[in-house]
């Protein structure tokens, strides 16, 4: 796909600011710096937004921050690809979920988003589950668009018939009624006979979006590799 750059004032009246959070606790994803650049780098070519990227949680709060530094005021998304309980303090989380929640503003969660802040319910209730193992590490993929309709599914057709190796997370305290399902893995073509398996249901959510209060939520498992 040619991604055709906007110029001049039109791009900068539709950009949007994207704060993109790179900071992981525990394993550590080689592919974050690349997943951070490339969104910084499609932001600028497309005219659609504007990255900022962070490897620290400070710009997580509504407080006034030292000098020119910004904070969530200054933004319309914010972007985890994180992972494990990152350093914020009570207010910063208030302020984070109120971004969202209250403002009406976007949170986008990125592959091992669902490891991050699991002893925190109301972050998994804005994200829509948690990492429950990868029964199959990384593997030839089945995934099936569930929902070709939704903007940036345009390109599911390819998704389905150029499966690539990916690491599929299982997600728990996860549920239908809760979010929008984009993208599925084909149950039928994976071996759940793992012991790793814990879904009954045969339900593999790989990617869905959500409102959260009056925010927009987007999650997807992809991304374990600088490939996906």
């Amino acid at each position: 796909m040619t991604i055709v750059p906007l110029s001049g004032t039109h791009a900068a009246a539709a950009s949007k600011k994207v704060l993109a959070i790179g900071e992981e606790k525990g394993y550590r994803h080689e592919s974050v710096s690349h997943a951070l650049a490339t969104m910084e780098r499609l932001g600028r070519e497309t005219g659609l937004w504007d990255t900022t990227i962070r490897t620290g949680t400070e710009a997580l709060t509504k407080k006034k921050l030292e000098y020119n530094a910004k904070n969530l005021n200054d933004f319309d998304a914010v972007l985890f690809y994180t992972g494990g309980t990152l350093e914020m303090d009570e207010q910063q989380k208030a302020d984070f979920l109120s971004f969202v929640r209250d403002d009406g503003k976007g949170f986008i969660g990125i592959h091992s988003a669902t490891i991050t802040f699991t002893g925190w319910p109301e972050y998994g209730d804005m994200i829509g589950g948690y990492f429950d193992e990868h029964p199959w590490g990384t593997f030839n993929a089945p995934i099936i668009v569930e929902d070709p309709a939704f903007p940036g599914m345009k390109r599911g057709p390819v998704i389905r018939t150029q499966r690539r190796d990916y690491e599929i997370y299982e997600i728990r305290n996860f549920s239908r009624d809760k979010v929008r399902v984009l993208m599925r893995l084909d149950a039928s073509k994976i071996d759940l006979a793992n012991p790793r398996v814990h879904r009954q249901d045969r339900d593999f959510a790989v990617t869905w979006a959500k409102m959260y209060g009056k925010g927009r939520v987007y999650y997807s498992t992809l991304g374990h590799s600088t490939e996906n």
